[in-house]
């Protein structure tokens, strides 16, 4: 009962007020992760620092988590749901992705191709500086997408699975991806372990968010793009999210993209063109599978844990 409590009240207050923009404790946890970069990020053996860089940073901060939890849950009910609530809530951005594709919508909507493009370039890696109005509606419809299963699915289902310890290594792990997960000179090797680790721990959730997109909008193009267009992706876990969710609305993404001057080719999937009216229609889409998939983890863990 005290995890599915938690899960609605952590959910809520992201729905409510979104990531905090001052003192969030991630904006510490990126300080150690650069000193750390600092440190370790140099020399002979690179995937073994990085490895080693990833379990100084993860391990004690879990493990603390993990015995705050353990004695939460002995002492007080109550307290277990505040604290695990408010931990979940830190780790969730659904409100937040919310806040980022809307002003895209709105500058798309008013043909002003140049403040959709800023817009987008704010959620996006890509190069932005040439994209047409539906190249910035594609981009922006694959981040929505993708980072439904990132931002939401993935900590649900962590929490749902190990509670406040589960979520925070979670969370951590992303960010640490975001950090050192690139396949640039720098980070190629040392950025290993991080990449590989937040790949792990978004597999089940990444197929997961396919399904509740199959579930909330059209089944039949979900699943007939998510069969022919996932497994074309490089990525293991946005190839279903992003496939699935396009299929399900009936929208084409992909078609490649240019990353720090350099070209990469994507699928293409089928569908019609994206546009404001797309994004609009994913925006209710991952509404629909977020409120899904929160009732089916809450269901689940009131019964395994009551």
């Amino acid at each position: 009962m005290v995890v599915a409590l938690a899960l609605l009240l952590g959910f809520a207050l992201d729905a409510s007020f979104a990531e905090p923009r001052r003192w969030h404790p991630l904006v510490g946890f990126g300080y150690l992760a650069g000193r750390l970069d600092l440190a370790f990020n140099r020399g002979r053996f690179l995937r073994l620092r990085g490895a080693l860089a990833v379990v100084v940073l993860l391990l004690p901060l879990t493990s603390l988590a993990a015995l705050l939890w353990s004695w939460l849950i002995a002492q007080s009910a109550f307290a277990a749901v505040i604290t695990g609530a408010l931990g979940l809530y830190l780790a969730l951005g659904g409100k937040s992705l919310i806040l980022h594709i809307q002003p895209i919508i709105n500058a798309l909507s008013a043909a002003d191709t140049a403040a959709a493009r800023a817009a987008v370039q704010k959620i996006v890696s890509r190069d932005c500086a040439e994209l047409e109005s539906t190249q910035v509606a594609r981009a922006a419809t694959e981040s929505l997408l993708e980072n439904t299963s990132d931002a939401v699915v993935a900590p649900l289902f962590w929490f749902a699975l190990a509670g406040l310890p589960g979520v925070i290594v979670y969370r951590l792990a992303n960010t640490l991806d975001a950090m050192w997960g690139y396949r640039s000179e720098k980070y190629y090797y040392f950025g290993w372990a991080a990449a590989r680790l937040d790949d792990l721990l978004n597999f089940i959730p990444a197929r997961l968010c396919a399904l509740a997109f199959v579930a909330c909008g059209d089944a039949s193009g979900a699943i007939k793009t998510w069969r022919l267009c996932a497994k074309a992706w490089a990525s293991p876990n946005a190839g279903p999210v992003i496939a699935s969710g396009a299929g399900a609305l009936g929208i084409s993404v992909g078609g490649g993209a240019s990353y720090h001057g350099k070209w990469c080719d994507k699928p293409i999937t089928p569908g019609r063109a994206a546009s404001a009216e797309g994004l609009q229609q994913g925006l209710s889409l991952v509404r629909r599978a977020s409120t899904c998939v929160l009732i089916v983890f809450a269901l689940f863990c009131w019964g395994v844990y009551l």
